[in-house]
Parts: structure tokens; C-alpha cells; sequence
């Protein structure tokens, strides 16, 4: 942790606000999910197949995973509020090339360039570990998701508003709008928190094989990315089971949608007020037994043959609840293994989860159809919770381990 001066709102000369890294967040947060009421809309318009308006979901995942792993990187060379920046400035021309687009390939094109806004990501995560560290830091990263959940949760609702009262443009012109007030308030309160710059991209680079021989490393982020797949299967597959499936209309999907972000932000208060007290491996493993459990009760409903809308949707809850447990203590348990390579960590976790994120995506989408329902979509998430738990008890075994050694003598391999 770096000697840092207390933040003071809209001065660029201090530390970030917790506001404005809320408001990052939910920035990078609000373009992935505001317009998904709007893919069927998308899909005729440009009379494209389901699958291929859902690379606007499983493309835009995949860019962001290689973001992420060049914005960590320069953010530890150049500084935190940069890279920020010029991320969130490319964000808002691709958003107003999306809503002008008049062809599926500059609308896909544009819809990757978006992803520059997940710098925000990495550089918010590193941002928190230059001010707090350990049980802090989860803290700290629990009450700053709690509030980008506001954005996803009214998302959805808002998109299916606009979808149909405007079209399927206004939601990418909403997402301009969204950018460009993010960078008029980063502009004027992210200051750097950075102040040990590395010396060269190169050197920094050069520190992913430290990361990637850390089993400690591989057991954090591989607990975020599975954690964080059930909620990108759920994105990959919900619009098409509220659409062909239950027959949602637009506004009618973004209210069933409330549900997983309602309980992203209860479980990331809960990580916020409780992390400090019972430590970063109760609330990881606690997260994923939820949503293990919730999804596995929802295939029991539906198998039961309950038509209802909730049977799905609601149980989603766990989904939420889940994430916001496991997602950033794991963050929190990843970033400190090696302080000094928090932006790269950042930028690299952030990388392998949405990677993971994409990949789920796409397989859901491909393995939907009417005649198979739902049930190939419950069975990827509650298979992506189990593989969550699994990780997060190898990381609680790792960690008493490294502790072993540290007590024991020299410490070994991380």
C-alpha cells in the first residue's frame, strides 16, 4: 500500500472518491446489459441469426479479456489515470458509431471497440489495492461493486423502455451519454494513485510468468472466473429464454432481469460490512455454495414442469448473491500476492475471467433451442458454481500453506 493523501471530490490532485470508482464501474458495467432487450429487435433488423447478434455479448467478452491484459500493464508504467481516460474516450465514439451503424459488420466492429471501458475495470481493482490492502481492500472492492450493481440492475428495465418507445439505437446513444459523463468526472477526481511507476512496458510484461507460476494466482482467479461464468451464462442465455421461451416482451425481461443484479449487490454489501470479520475464504466458498445451491432448486422446479417465468429468473437471486461474495474477496486474495504487480494482476485476473466469461457465453448459445429448452443453460451455470467451489477451497488450501512456510521459515513458491 502507497502513502497516499486523502481523497477530496473533484480535485484531480488526490485519489479517486469512492464515488467516481463507483461510477467507473458501473460505466464498464451498464454497456454490457443495457441493450440486451433489444437483441431480438437487432436480430431483425439486420436480419442476422441469434448467434451472430450474440457476439455482440460473447465478441465483446472476448475483446475485453485482452484489454484488460494491456490496460494493467500500462496503468503500472504510465499510471492509473491515463490509461483510464483514454479507455473511456474510445468508449464514447464506438458507442455513437453503434447507434449510426447501418450494417451488422460496423455495428459488431464498433460494439468490440466499446470494450475499451473495461480499463476501468483493471484500473479501478488496482487503483483500491494502491490505497487498502488485504480484508481492506475486499471491503473496499465489495461496497464499489455493491454500487455498480445499481447499474446493471435498472439496465435491462431501462433498455427494454427504451426498446420500445425509441429503438434499439437509443441504447447505445444512452451509453455515449454514460461515457462521456464518466470521463468529465475522472477528468476532474481520478488522481493518480500510482506513484511507484514501473520503469519500462517491457520490464512490466515481463512479470506475467511470475503471476502465472503462482498456484496462489491460478486458484483466485480461476474461483472469480468460474464465479463470474454463471452470471455470463445467464447474460449469453437469458434473452433468448425470455424471448422464445417464455415470451417476455422487452420491458417484461428487464424486470425479471432485477433479480441477479439485486442479489449481486446484497452479496457485495455483505462482503463490504463482513469481510474484515470472517475473511476472504468463508465469504468465496459461502458464494459459491449459494449459487450452487439456488440453480441446482431451479432445475428441480423446472424439471417438475413449472412454466412460470420465476421458477428461472427468480432463483437467479443466488446468482447474484454468489458473485458479489466470490468476485472480490477472490479480486482481494488475487492482487495481494504481489503488491507491486497490482495493475498487471488486475489486468491478467480480469483477462482470464472474462475470457472465461466469453467462452461460457458463446457455448450456451450455441447449445440453446426451443426444443431443448432451458436446461442446457441451468446445467452450464450450476457446473461453473461447482467448479467455483472447488477452486475456492484449493485457494484456502494454498494460502494456509504459504502461511506454513512464512511461519516455518523463508517462504517457498507462491
Amino acid at each position: 500500500m502507497q502513502n497516499l493523501i486523502k481523497p477530496v471530490f473533484l480535485n484531480p490532485k488526490t485519489p479517486p472518491t469512492l464515488f467516481t470508482l463507483v461510477i467507473i464501474a458501473a460505466t464498464a458495467a451498464l454497456s454490457l446489459n443495457i441493450f440486451l432487450p433489444s437483441l431480438p429487435a437487432i436480430t431483425k433488423e439486420f436480419d442476422a441469426s441469434y448467434g451472430v447478434i450474440q457476439f455482440l455479448i460473447s465478441g465483446y467478452l472476448l475483446t475485453t479479456a485482452f484489454v484488460q491484459l494491456a490496460a494493467g500493464p500500462l496503468s503500472d508504467c504510465y499510471g492509473r489515470r491515463p490509461v483510464l481516460l483514454g479507455g473511456v474516450a474510445l468508449f464514447v465514439i464506438a458507442s455513437v458509431i453503434c447507434a449510426t451503424a447501418t450494417s451488422t459488420a460496423v455495428l459488431l466492429a464498433a460494439r468490440l471497440l466499446q470494450a475499451s471501458v473495461v480499463a476501468g475495470f483493471a484500473v479501478s481493482r488496482a487503483a483500491i489495492r494502491d490505497m487498502s490492502s488485504g480484508e481492506s481492500a475486499a471491503s473496499k472492492l465489495g461496497y464499489v461493486t455493491m454500487g455498480m450493481a445499481i447499474a446493471p440492475m435498472t439496465a435491462p428495465m431501462i433498455g427494454g423502455l427504451l426498446q420500445e418507445y425509441i429503438g434499439w439505437q437509443a441504447a447505445f446513444w444512452a451509453l455515449g451519454g454514460a461515457g462521456l459523463f464518466t470521463w468529465l468526472l475522472c477528468w476532474r477526481d481520478m488522481g493518480e494513485t500510482n506513484l511507484n511507476k514501473s520503469g519500462s512496458l517491457l520490464a512490466q510484461t515481463r512479470s506475467y510468468p511470475t503471476l502465472l507460476r503462482s498456484r496462489r494466482f491460478w486458484a483466485y482467479s480461476a474461483c472469480s472466473g468460474f464465479g463470474s461464468a454463471t452470471f455470463f451464462a445467464m447474460l449469453g442465455g437469458a434473452p433468448f429464454v425470455g424471448d422464445q421461451i417464455y415470451g417476455l416482451t422487452p420491458s417484461e425481461f428487464g424486470m425479471y432481469f432485477i433479480f441477479t443484479p439485486l442479489g449481486y449487490m446484497v452479496g457485495n454489501f455483505v462482503t463490504g460490512r463482513f469481510a474484515h470479520r470472517f475473511g476472504i475464504f468463508r465469504m468465496m466458498i459461502s458464494g459459491a455454495l449459494i449459487t450452487t445451491v439456488g440453480m441446482s432448486l431451479s432445475l428441480l422446479v423446472i424439471f417438475q414442469g413449472v412454466q412460470n417465468p420465476l421458477a428461472f429468473f427468480g432463483f437467479t437471486i443466488t446468482i447474484g448473491l454468489g458473485n458479489g461474495l466470490v468476485i472480490p474477496n477472490a479480486t482481494a486474495g488475487m492482487l495481494g500476492i504481489f503488491p507491486k504487480l497490482a495493475g498487471t494482476a488486475a489486468g491478467l485476473g480480469g483477462a482470464l475471467m472474462t475470457l472465461s466469461g466469453a467462452a461460457i457465453s458463446a457455448i450456451v448459445a450455441s447449445l440453446l433451442t426451443v426444443e431443448r429448452g432451458i436446461f442446457p443453460l441451468l446445467s452450464c451455470i450450476v457446473a461453473a458454481s461447482l467448479l467455483a467451489l472447488a477452486c475456492a477451497l484449493y485457494a484456502a488450501h494454498l494460502e494456509r500453506q504459504s502461511r506454513l512456510r512464512a511461519a516455518n521459515g523463508p517462504a517457498g513458491a507462491c
